[in-house]
């Protein structure tokens, strides 16, 4: 399972790194694996401000759609446009190319996990992900 040491975890597999009150976010490696072939990727939510946890967009596969949420709050200023016409980025690199949006934070959320403690938690949830998954197929 890949991960990367600089980035911050969340539970529903979201990535983050923070730059200053700039924080990329993707979905992780072991995410974009469960879900399979990437088709689609869609973020409306550019120019709004969401709360943590929060829907900012959905990520289509062959076989289901899952939510995106946010894992801080703030302003979503960017989408990766590039996933537009080449969703399966996401597939060949989740935590580089493969990001899916930049937002402003309000603030830094303390409850983030590292790369440690994601692997642990990971190793846990890797069942119950795959039920949901083929609950909402």
């Amino acid at each position: 399972m890949n991960l990367s040491a600089d980035l911050k975890y969340t539970n529903d597999h979201e990535w983050i790194k923070v730059d200053g009150d700039v924080a990329t976010i993707g979905v992780t490696d072991f995410a974009q694996r469960e879900l399979g072939d990437i088709v689609y990727v869609e973020i409306e939510t550019v120019g709004e401000t969401l709360d943590k946890e929060e829907v900012f967009g959905t990520i289509e596969a062959v076989k289901t759609v899952s939510d995106l949420f946010m894992p801080v709050s703030g302003e979503v200023m960017e989408f990766n446009e590039a996933l537009e016409s080449n969703p399966e980025t996401v597939n060949d690199d989740a935590f580089g190319a493969g990001w899916m949006i930049k937002v402003k934070m309000m603030a830094l959320d303390l409850h983030l996990h590292s790369q440690r403690i994601h692997r642990r938690k990971m190793d846990f949830s890797s069942l119950d992900m795959s039920m949901k998954l083929k609950l909402q197929s």
